[in-house]
């Protein structure tokens, strides 16, 4: 999913394997995934980061676009699995915002089914109870934008807010198909091609959203770049990382896997 890139300042025809060696001259390695010098992080500034994986053994690397996001989403778990492509990744499915009191057994107004890849995959227990809430900071990269509409009359955030996990039994995996208001729009820099990055927040129910997308998509497809009070339709992959709701590491000593 190299395309992907294209949403943090990355053009469609930037060399990748380039790209790859100065990840790998340049690179942090990454906490709580696999062995050290296989997975690494590029900061590029602004919250902006390349992650390069590999398998243990392979000549085959990963790149992939992160961002550390800016705000905390309350998750209770449905699943949590590890991706057979991705082994130091956790996918969960779940539901965004639930109810404050765990009897409360019928979901919040604010509710909303996800799917999102964790990358701190070693420090999340598979074991955890469903209906555990976990705090994440997650951000969303555009698999496809569908569109880019002017607001719609007479008709409140709140209806105009539609978000749900992408169905299917070949669907990928992190993925969630939304119709969000755009809130603010905010132009970051990728620090090693200088490129904009159009940061967007999203009015997703009970808590903002941080999105990105590709310009060079948006200009194939004859989309205008969002801007506060337009509405954002496409298929993201969500990705992050857990903030709050697991043990401390000396807990989990021996029961980490990777």
């Amino acid at each position: 999913m190299d395309f992907l890139l294209e949403c943090i300042g990355f053009p469609p025809d930037h060399d990748l394997e380039a790209l790859a060696r100065l990840a790998r001259e340049r690179g942090e390695t990454v906490a709580w995934r696999g062995p050290a010098g296989e997975h690494l992080r590029l900061d590029l500034g602004d919250g902006l980061e390349l992650r390069m994986d590999r398998e243990q053994g392979s000549a085959h690397w990963t790149l992939l676009p992160y961002f550390r996001a800016n705000h905390r989403l309350r998750v209770a778990v449905e699943t949590l699995e590890h991706p057979q492509d991705s082994p130091f990744d956790v996918l969960l499915t779940g539901w965004a915002n639930p109810p404050a009191r765990a009897a409360d057994a019928e979901p919040s107004a604010e509710s909303w089914h996800l799917s999102a890849t964790l990358t701190d995959a070693r420090r999340v227990p598979l074991d955890l109870l469903r209906g555990h809430v976990l705090a994440l900071a997650l951000a969303g990269f555009a698999l496809d934008v569908e569109d880019v509409l002017p607001p719609s009359a007479g008709e409140s955030d709140a209806a105009q807010a539609r978000i749900g996990v992408v169905g299917g039994a070949d669907a990928p995996g992190g993925c969630v198909e939304l119709s969000l208001p755009v809130r603010s729009v905010r132009e970051l820099a990728n620090g090693l091609t200088r490129a904009a990055v159009v940061q967007i927040e999203v009015d997703a129910p009970g808590r903002p959203l941080e999105l990105f997308v590709s310009p060079w998509q948006l200009e194939a497809d004859g989309l205008p770049v969002p801007s506060p009070g337009s509405r954002i339709e496409g298929i993201f992959l969500l990705s992050g990382r857990v903030a709050g709701g697991i043990d401390g590491p000396s807990r989990r000593v021996g029961r980490a896997f990777g």
